[in-house]
């Protein structure tokens, strides 16, 4: 089995590679997952964010895009139309820039911290297998 150098969850998270190697891909697709890295063959069965990463982003773009429409209202004078229309055309950008980074990174953090389900019988399967 090769050694493979310690991987920053962060950047192969944002830049969509393998956690363990950091080479390979790790989407197929906008965010479906490939069945195994192309590069060192990591399973990515085990590779589970769930609604993590829509959780985090619709806090963070919840946020954003109220300021959004509060900022083209009464900053810019915009309708309210137009301050609906131009706070949901960011918020939609938003959104779709930032749920495949944060599933990236929440898979990256699932491999370096060995995460896994629970198991009551105390079973070894984990993501170096």
């Amino acid at each position: 089995m090769t050694n493979y150098p310690p991987q920053s969850p962060y950047q192969t998270g944002l830049a969509g590679t393998c956690p363990r190697c950091g080479e390979g891909a790790l989407f197929k697709g906008f965010l479906g997952l490939q069945p195994r890295c192309p590069n060192c063959g990591l399973d990515y069965a085990k590779a589970d964010a769930g609604d993590g990463p829509a959780v985090f982003v619709i806090f963070i773009v919840g946020f954003l895009g109220v300021v959004a429409a509060l900022v083209l209202r009464y900053g810019m004078n915009a309708s309210i139309a137009v301050a609906f229309l131009g706070s949901s055309a960011f918020s939609i950008a938003l959104i779709l820039g930032m749920l495949r980074p944060m599933k990236g990174v929440l898979i990256g953090l699932q491999y370096r911290e060995k995460a896994a389900e629970g198991a009551l019988d105390g079973g070894t399967d984990d993501w170096t297998a």
